[in-house]
């Protein structure tokens, strides 16, 4: 994988690495990133999914009598 070199301010990186409950200042950043993009897709199937059953009536009024 290709690596990117980027500056960042020291109190926002520390913040992260408290947080974020890692020691290493690149471990730390990397670790929110892949949670960032981690939310993003969970979000996108949630969103895809209810708007699916939104043009699937048939498929809500299924889930509601199986339930």
């Amino acid at each position: 994988m290709a690596k990117v070199n980027i500056s960042l301010d020291a109190e926002l990186v520390v913040e992260v690495m408290v947080l974020a409950g890692v020691g290493s200042p690149q471990d730390a950043v990397e670790a929110v990133v892949r949670d960032y993009i981690a939310r993003s897709h969970r979000t996108e199937a949630r969103v895809e999914l209810k708007d699916h059953q939104r043009h699937r009536p048939d498929l809500r009024n299924r889930d509601v009598q199986e339930g």
